[in-house]
């Protein structure tokens, strides 16, 4: 009985200094939590890699530290997805009352409030979540949105660039890019 013990011991201690070699690498390098790392990152990444990485960014983001408040965040993007705006509003000021720090709730709300054609309070809301989260590119994009809702591709432009220089690999933003170029750059001779 001892004997199977100590072989015991022996084969778990031996997996547990084996495992570490067999993670992939990046579950090593990289923490999902340091965010100026993971915008770094961002920056220079192919494509596939930017898409992981974007994962990473939105789930740290849409954490807001407490299980109350998210639970607000989820019934509010809940709303969104079935179409129930006034719903989804309605969770969605509770959660930027009770945590008016958190960007990402300021951010979901502005999406609810374009929705419902309320543009007014998604601009301010938008302008909040950036106070906050300056390096959000999904609530720049929305920025540049809302711009060329009013008809104003310079400054949609302007956003769209700002966005691009964070994630350049956002599909939704270059190809807002490439639509606007021509008006706002002009025409190649």
């Amino acid at each position: 009985m001892i004997t199977n013990t100590l072989n015991l011991k022996a084969i778990v201690a031996a997996t547990l200094l084996s495992v570490p070699f067999f993670l992939p690498f990046s579950v090593n390098a990289q923490d999902s939590t340091d965010e100026p790392a993971l915008l770094s990152a961002l920056v220079s990444a192919e494509s596939g890699e930017a898409l992981k990485l974007d994962r990473q960014l939105q789930a740290l983001w849409s954490k807001s530290g407490s299980a109350a408040m998210d639970v607000l965040l989820k019934r509010g993007l809940d709303g969104i997805e079935r179409g129930d705006l006034d719903e989804a509003i309605e969770h969605l000021t509770a959660l930027t009352d009770h945590a008016p720090e958190f960007a990402h709730g300021w951010f979901q709300r502005a999406r609810a409030y374009f929705l419902v054609g309320r543009f007014g309070p998604a601009v301010a809301d938008l302008e909040r979540a950036l106070y906050l989260n300056p390096n959000d590119y999904n609530a720049i994009y929305a920025l540049g949105n809302v711009f060329e809702h009013f008809r104003d591709p310079d400054a949609a432009y302007q956003a769209y660039l700002r966005a691009q220089a964070i994630h350049p690999h956002h599909e939704d933003v270059s190809t807002a890019l490439n639509r606007l170029r021509r008006s706002v750059v002009g025409k190649e001779l």
